[in-house]
């Protein structure tokens, strides 16, 4: 009977989550809005990233916007990326595009907060782009569709960053999938109000933003979170909105290897400890409930207690539950995610207690040490 009980509250939980508070995401219409002619300076930190550097920057190069500066910081790399960088500058320079070069040969930090806060402060604009080396915009609107987003209240900008599918490849539909996950969840907060995190990949804020918060200062001994950690401190309900329409993507190259991906996903998981009290609880419960859900059904069915009404109870969850995945995939262009997003869904919950035990147990250390 508690068992049974327990799991109704579990559904009710899963419900409350997929639909009211993850909805106010998938059932959004964005509206086009106006382009906007702002001074944009697009920051990208590298280390050890020459071939994707060359094989990206142009793409970051060919913007469709009438002016704007790249700003490249080369993080004490042992390849030739600073060769890179500094042909391409030679390349790409001209009267609508400034291109800013920061090499730093000594280590100021474990992370690469350093690093990314002195190309932001070395920023000419006022308003600030963040990706990565490994990425490239899926358009030449890229920056147009970010900066239309920006008024005078919203000076922060949670852009999606997705990764580049590979056939074939179960590893790359879990990477993608729990990526389209934990896009829904940090949107579906800011649509609340509540923004939480942001992704280094594929976000925005105004320089002042930074400066007003002493950037990283707060965090700057944490191997991870110039993304989310800098968001949660900063974000208010006013500040912050978001940026899905397509042409606003950027794509990733992800991780091929198993353990070097879950070895990412530890780094990043470990800064969830930092995040403000209401986040820590209401991302907590949803992962418990996620656990609850696919174990207590289990225990209900060898029990042969409340049979029909377990199947009911699950079944109800998952209508809900595909309503969220399906809108969602559709908006984010994963819809080659849906035929087997239960299986996608169950290994993830299953990938991320391991890695909670695991962070448990020891903490993952250094930006790039897994190419070092």
């Amino acid at each position: 009977m508690i068992t049974f009980i327990i799991f109704c509250i579990v559904i009710i939980i899963q419900i409350f989550y997929y639909s009211v508070l993850f909805g106010k995401f998938y059932f959004f219409k964005p509206i086009d809005l106006p382009k906007k002619k702002l001074r944009v300076s697009v920051v990208i930190c590298a280390k050890d990233e020459a071939k994707n550097l060359e094989n990206y920057l142009p793409k970051i190069a060919n913007q469709n916007y009438f002016k704007f500066e790249i700003v490249l910081v080369n993080d004490g790399s042992k390849d030739h990326s600073l060769q890179v960088m500094q042909q391409f500058k030679k390349e790409y320079t001209s009267d609508h595009l400034t291109i800013e070069i920061i090499d730093i040969t000594t280590e100021k930090s474990k992370g690469k907060k350093s690093a990314l806060s002195n190309g932001i402060l070395s920023a000419k604009n006022d308003y600030i782009i963040l990706t990565d080396a490994d990425c490239k915009p899926v358009s030449k609107e890229w920056i147009n569709e970010i900066t239309s987003d920006f008024t005078k209240e919203r000076t922060i900008i949670l852009g999606y960053g997705a990764y580049r599918k590979i056939k074939d490849s179960f590893l790359n539909k879990i990477i993608r999938f729990e990526t389209m996950l934990t896009a829904l969840q940090y949107f579906s907060y800011a649509k609340s109000g509540m923004a939480y995190m942001g992704v280094g990949r594929n976000m925005a804020y105004k320089k002042e933003e930074f400066l007003n918060t002493n950037g990283f200062k707060d965090h700057i001994n944490i191997i991870s979170g110039d993304d989310d950690l800098f968001i949660n401190k900063i974000s208010t309900k006013n500040n912050t909105t978001i940026c899905f329409t397509k042409n606003s993507f950027t794509v990733s190259e992800p991780e091929t290897d198993l353990h070097k991906w879950i070895w990412q996903k530890r780094r990043h998981i470990s800064t969830a400890n930092h995040y403000k009290k209401i986040h820590q609880f209401l991302l907590g419960l949803f992962y418990v409930s996620q656990i609850l859900f696919w174990v207590l059904p289990i225990l209900l069915l060898i029990w042969n207690n409340y049979t029909v009404l377990t199947i009911i109870l699950i079944l109800i969850r998952f209508v809900v539950w595909y309503i969220a995945i399906y809108k969602t995939a559709k908006k984010l262009d994963e819809k080659d995610l849906i035929r087997f997003s239960p299986i996608y869904e169950i290994s993830i919950i299953f990938i991320q207690l391991y890695i909670f035990i695991r962070n448990m147990i020891s903490s993952p250390k250094q930006w790039q040490t897994i190419n070092e």
